[in-house]
């Protein structure tokens, strides 16, 4: 099945552009409860992901750094330790299946790298479980057949 079918489109979710502030991020993540979001550039193509534990290890390894004067950090500054890679809207959903494992959300763009969307992990575990309620009913049919 293809990805666009799983696709939770930009509209919908929440994404920092890299020039947005180290504060903006925090309290967006902390108001939406986001361990993990998606990063674009001015052009929106998708560059990575920010998560709490890149902006904490920031916050830690900057000397002077406070809550207070996180709004002077943009978040092309702050390194990421996470590489969430992105698939192309064409991928199959089985693609992502192995990347559900270490990842909240698998980036989708184009094929310009303009970011789209994400494909979340619940999704990806609903599909699986689908599968595998429709396998064991095939199963049991050949059984009582």
């Amino acid at each position: 099945m293809n990805v666009a079918f799983f696709l939770v489109p930009k509209k919908n979710i929440v994404f920092f552009k890299e020039s947005a502030t180290m504060r903006q991020a925090l309290e967006r993540m902390e108001y939406h409860s986001y361990t993990a979001v998606p990063l674009i550039d001015d052009e929106g193509k998708y560059v990575g992901t920010i998560t709490e534990g890149d902006l904490l290890w920031k916050l830690k390894n900057t000397p002077g750094l406070t809550f207070q004067n996180t709004e002077d950090i943009v978040l092309s500054e702050v390194e990421r330790h996470v590489q969430n890679l992105p698939v192309t809207i064409d991928a199959q959903i089985e693609d992502l299946i192995s990347r559900a494992v270490v990842q909240n959300f698998v980036p989708v763009v184009d094929d310009q790298q303009i970011f789209i969307g994400i494909v979340r992990r619940r999704e990806m575990i609903e599909y699986c479980s689908k599968l595998l309620i429709e396998r064991k009913g095939t199963i049991n049919e050949k059984h009582n057949n």
